[in-house]
């Protein structure tokens, strides 16, 4: 009776260590498809750059319908202009982007290397002014931020094809490459999870039998 307990007990923990090993695995393949993904766009940086001009302007298009329909169905708040206003520049930003997505890559590109010139600027001022612990790394963010800022605006707007697609790009090899170590690591830690309870009833049973020995040699003291 023992034995067929623990075995109805460990049928709906096999059932849920399935179900998390297949999650594990959907998250790893799901990884293998962001990698492939990134490195197809950092070939094709060009046609990364237009595909996320595209996403970006529906994003924002969709985002902006919704916002104006919450807005509206909200309109008894104080804050029902404030949302209609920020649900229309949504759509027209989303508009211009899908209508003119060479020009809006450009200016993307203007805005990240901007981006880029000012943090490198703030934070290397604020390493050698500060001076704290991370002096050093602080220091090169900084230096990195200005060079890359400055190199990106040194080849604008010839290279505005290029930077939002290879931004675009990495940030998916990296995702996809950190969502394949939690997928690898989430099935191995599974497998050793497996592994000990697959020591758990020989345990049991030394133990019961440690326990019935000595039983015994008390009954013969006795």
């Amino acid at each position: 009776m023992g034995a067929d307990n623990q075995a109805t007990r460990k049928r709906p923990q096999q059932r849920e260590k399935k179900k998390l090993k297949r999650s594990f695995g959907l998250t790893a393949l799901l990884g293998v498809v962001l990698v492939l993904a990134g490195l197809v766009g950092l070939v094709y940086a060009g046609v990364a750059t237009l595909t996320s001009m595209f996403l970006f302007g529906w994003l924002l298009l969709v985002g902006g319908v919704v916002g104006l329909v919450q807005a509206v169905q909200s309109r008894g708040s104080n804050y029902f202009w404030l949302a209609v206003v920020v649900a229309a520049v949504d759509i027209a930003a989303g508009f211009v982007i899908l209508r003119r997505p060479e020009a809006s890559a450009e200016a993307l590109t203007m805005f990240a290397a901007l981006l880029f010139l000012t943090g490198g600027v703030f934070r290397l001022v604020g390493s050698l002014v500060v001076r704290g612990s991370n002096f050093g790394l602080a220091l090169v963010q900084g230096a990195f931020g200005i060079l890359l800022g400055l190199l990106i605006l040194a080849q604008w707007p010839g290279n505005s094809l290029y930077v939002i697609g290879t931004f675009f790009s990495l940030a998916l090899l990296f995702d996809g490459l950190s969502l394949v170590a939690a997928g690898l690591g989430g099935r191995r830690i599974l497998g050793l999870v497996r592994e000990d309870e697959g020591a758990g009833p020989y345990a049991a049973d030394a133990a019961d039998t440690a326990k019935r020995s000595t039983a015994d040699q008390e009954q013969s003291n006795n």
